[in-house]
């Protein structure tokens, strides 16, 4: 079975992602038609089939998988690159610079011209600022210098903007603040693909432009460097690529915790513990995870919603204090 799976991965993982689309699409509380829906909101027709699922499900479904995939493969990237099974998307720091730059819209209103899409702008602006000063920071770009360059500047951005939020002016835009940094892509229209697509795009090609420095990494630097890559560059590129897509994905959507770093655990196995084979599938499986617990967030009957991010926080906290325990356990 183990092998069936493994032969078939990337078409099963794309079966069961289209199929937890579709009852994305069609769970709420209100039952619609999926097709008649989509019909309805592609011909422009003012129909309640059509505001609800072009208007409120098609963009909360399409978002949420787009995020998955951006911190699946991302995480991917992260793990094989550092050669840590514990290394995870915020690492580089991306996270919390675009926290601090969405801060700024809501403490402050710049890009207040550009309407809804001012938190992703500013929050893809403060992920490149980060991506700068941990590159400058880290220097050669070996991934123990990634790795304490990242954990610097996500230190340095988590600390101002504590400090942002300590002296917030208005206590219900600190209120909203923090709600949004939970993680939800609820209330999200499709203009926050503008943000997302394309960097996701620019994202997956630089990391899977180096896949095969991937693989050669998992068998060491010195090996990887008598092969003829240039660890340094491609370890940039590779940082660039996922900072690309942890920005833009936590610009949009705010933080969504441990979907990067369980994916890659949950498929290893599956593909021959080669990281240059893990990046689609784990694209595909972390898109289908946050979908999935983004259709769980809506069913529970809580009165008011879950946000997404808190939930995959409850879920994945345990995992990784399970990895963490077994890494222990290696070194004893």
């Amino acid at each position: 079975m183990a092998r069936l799976i493994t032969h078939y991965l990337t078409p099963l993982l794309i079966f069961f992602l289209l199929l937890i689309a579709w009852i994305s699409l069609a769970y709420g509380s209100t039952s619609v038609s999926v097709f008649a829906g989509l019909s309805a909101w592609f011909n422009n027709e003012q129909t309640e089939a059509a505001l609800i699922i072009g208007e409120i499900r098609l963009p909360r479904t399409l978002l949420a998988l787009i995020v998955g995939a951006a911190l699946g493969m991302s995480g991917a990237a992260l793990q094989g690159l550092l050669r840590n099974p514990l290394a995870e998307p915020g690492l580089v720091g991306a996270s919390q610079g675009a926290a601090l730059g969405a801060a700024t819209v809501f403490y402050y209103g710049v890009f207040a011209s550009l309407g809804t899409l001012a938190t992703a702008v500013a929050g893809l602006l403060g992920a490149m600022a980060a991506l700068f000063f941990m590159l400058l920071l880290a220097g050669s770009g070996r991934p123990a210098l990634v790795i304490m360059a990242g954990l610097a500047i996500s230190t340095v951005a988590g600390a101002a903007l504590a400090m942002v939020l300590n002296f917030a002016p208005n206590p219900y835009a600190m209120q909203e603040l923090v709600f949004w940094l939970m993680g939800s892509v609820s209330n999200r229209g499709l203009d926050s693909l503008i943000i997302l697509f394309p960097a996701l795009i620019i994202g997956c090609a630089l990391i899977l432009s180096q896949r095969r420095l991937l693989a050669a990494l998992s068998l060491g630097e010195p090996v990887a460097e008598s092969m003829g890559f240039s660890v340094k560059k491609g370890s940039r590129i590779t940082v660039l690529g996922a900072a690309c897509l942890i920005g833009s994905s936590v610009s949009v959507a705010g933080t969504i915790s441990f979907v990067g770093l369980l994916v890659p655990h949950m498929l290893r196995p599956f593909v021959g513990h080669r990281p240059d084979k893990l990046l689609i599938p784990a694209a595909l499986l972390g898109a289908i995870l946050v979908c999935l617990a983004d259709i769980a967030v809506r069913g529970m009957p809580l009165g008011r919603e879950l946000k997404l991010g808190v939930l995959t926080s409850l879920i994945g906290a345990p995992f990784f204090v399970w990895l963490v325990w077994k890494e222990r356990k290696r070194w004893l």
